[in-house]
Formats: C-alpha cells, structure tokens, sequence
C-alpha cells in the first residue's frame, strides 16, 4: 500500500515540466502539503530521483532536485 497522497504526489512530480499545470495539481489535491501528502512527496521524489540515477527519468532530474531541495 502506498501512502496517502502518493498517486496526487506522482502526478504532482510529472507536472513538474509545466509550472502552471503543477500549480493546478497543487491545488486540486489539498493533501498535497498535509504531513501524509508531505511523505508521500518525498517518496515518490526519492523514487523518481532513483530511476533518474539509473538513466531514467532525466528529463525530470533537475526539477525533482528542485523539489527536494524545497521540501527541506
């Protein structure tokens, strides 16, 4: 089972590329920022930030970089 926020949170860091379209997804799944949605957003960053590692994902890397540094 994946935490609660994690498919909002997924779609959140897919919409990463599209600052408008990530401002929406944040608005439209208010667990987003919660402390559930909050490890939820860390996992799914982690994740991506993994794939990306391994050659996936490498046009995220950097806005999931972003990211993280936010979060903290």
């Amino acid at each position: 089972m994946a935490p609660e926020g994690f498919d909002a949170a997924t779609l959140y860091a897919y919409s990463l590329l599209q600052a408008d379209t990530a401002a929406r997804v944040s608005t439209a799944f208010p667990v987003l920022g919660s402390p559930a949605g909050l490890a939820a957003e860390a996992t799914v960053c982690t994740q991506l930030l993994q794939t990306a590692a391994r050659g996936d994902s490498l046009v995220l890397e950097r806005r999931l970089q972003n990211w993280a540094a936010e979060s903290q």
